[in-house]
Order: structure tokens, then sequence, then C-alpha cells
């Protein structure tokens, strides 16, 4: 018989390059899906580079969050760092590139499972969520779509 204290919250990490369209949209879709779910998570976002430190998501992104009904404008992007492989029981890469970048980080203790983010989504594994920074805004829907995807199916797993 398990008790509360052998259940632990899960941890995961989102993980795009910038760290202020896909993942931080990503963050969101996952923090309002485990909500609905009644699900405590700890969930973050971060991007493999540093260009964006400390600004917020990218002004489509939080516009398309926002149509969704979810509020991501508070987030501030960030690098990701060795600790982080420590502190996530998962961290999901939008793509390939940042897949690889991540896998260049991860110390040789880590306990972080790295995958791409839409592996987890029937039919989607090698997948990558398109980056919609050079495109219309019409990019940033398709994108939301992608990572509702992946947070449904973090809840699934989670069910």
């Amino acid at each position: 018989m398990r008790n509360d204290s052998d259940v632990r919250k899960p941890a995961i990490l989102f993980l795009c390059l910038g760290n202020i369209c896909r993942s931080p949209l990503a963050e969101g879709a996952a923090r309002a899906a485990f909500a609905a779910a009644g699900i405590e998570a700890a969930l973050d976002s971060a991007g493999t580079g540093d260009w964006h430190v400390g600004h917020p998501p990218d002004r489509r992104a939080v516009a398309e969050a926002r149509r969704r009904g979810v509020d991501i404008s508070d987030l501030r992007a960030r690098q990701l760092r060795a600790s982080d492989f420590a502190d996530f029981d998962l961290i999901l890469a939008a793509d390939d590139t940042n897949l690889r970048d991540a896998r260049t980080l991860r110390p040789a203790n880590a306990r972080a499972e790295l995958k791409l983010m839409l592996d987890l989504v029937p039919g989607r594994t090698g997948q990558s969520v398109a980056d919609p920074y050079y495109g219309d805004d019409g990019g940033f829907a398709a994108t939301w779509d992608d990572v509702a995807a992946v947070a449904a199916a973090l809840v699934a797993s989670r069910g």
C-alpha cells in the first residue's frame, strides 16, 4: 500500500532555443492541464541559448496563450543549467537540435530523462514542435495545438 509520502509530484522542464516561444507555451499549457486534472506538478521552462534570459515570452506567445485562457505573461526566460538534470524527472525538448544540446550539457549522474516533446503524442514520435518565431501569428496557434497535445499526454500518463 502506498501512502502520500511515496508519491512525489512530477517535475518536468520544457526546453526550446530561447525560452520565449515554444517552451513557455508548453509550460503554460501543462500548468493549465495539470491544474484542470487536479494533479500537482513542478513545471518550468528553459532555453538552450542565453539571448533572452530575463525577458518575458514573445508578445505573440502571450497573446496566443491568453486566447486559450492561459496567462504566461509572468514567465521569464532562463537558460538550461546542469542542475536541471537533478531537479527534474523529465526534460522535454521542442526539437532535435535542443535535444542534442541538452545531451551535451547533461551530467553523467543526471536523473532527468530527455525526450522530444512530441514523442509523448501518439503518431508524432520524432517530430519537432515548429518554431513560430520568424513566422506570422498563425504559427503560434499551431505551436499551442502541439504543446497542448503534449500537456494532455502528460496528464493522461499520470492518471
